[in-house]
């Protein structure tokens, strides 16, 4: 199968399984960390904001957000709320035990939603990562991981 090929496939199969296509992605761009919120995203347009990688320990290829600078140059231009700054940014990250991608989706729950944020583990085909107003919202934060191919078999 073609990169081309197993990212569409990735992309759709994940899009078919995912309990919501409404997202905020989260990412860094020129020293300032940004979230924009997409609703109703395609697998034309998951295709456009992620590209295929390895996945780790023989889970086959993984669908990640790894946005190009033209494609955050554009998100930032269709309206993007401003977060903070990397270098704050990374001293949470540092300052306590939470990742990069759990750090982004709290500080969006709380700055952009005004709610409190508590991390949870719950798969993406039985809810979103943050809900407001009865809207489910999938988060991913630059690098983060949509699915795997052994993830999505074992859904199929």
């Amino acid at each position: 199968m073609s990169n081309l090929t197993m990212h569409a496939h990735l992309a759709n199969t994940y899009q078919n399984h995912a309990y919501t296509h409404n997202y905020i992605f989260t990412f860094s761009y020129r020293g300032v960390v940004y979230a924009v919120t997409m609703f109703d995203v395609d697998t034309a347009e998951l295709m456009n904001i992620t590209k295929i990688d390895k996945a780790s320990r023989g889970a086959g290829y993984s669908l990640r957000f790894r946005p190009t600078n033209a494609i955050k140059q554009y998100l930032v231009a269709m309206g993007a709320d401003t977060l903070c700054s990397v270098e704050y940014f990374n001293s949470l990250v540092k300052s306590h035990k939470y990742n990069k991608g759990e750090t982004a989706e709290m500080l969006v729950t709380e700055q952009l939603f005004g709610q409190k944020w508590e991390k949870d583990s719950v798969p993406f085909t039985m809810a979103g990562d943050i809900e407001d107003n009865g809207i489910a919202f999938q988060h991913k934060h630059e690098g983060a991981t949509f699915c795997n191919e052994k993830t999505l078999r074992n859904l199929c």
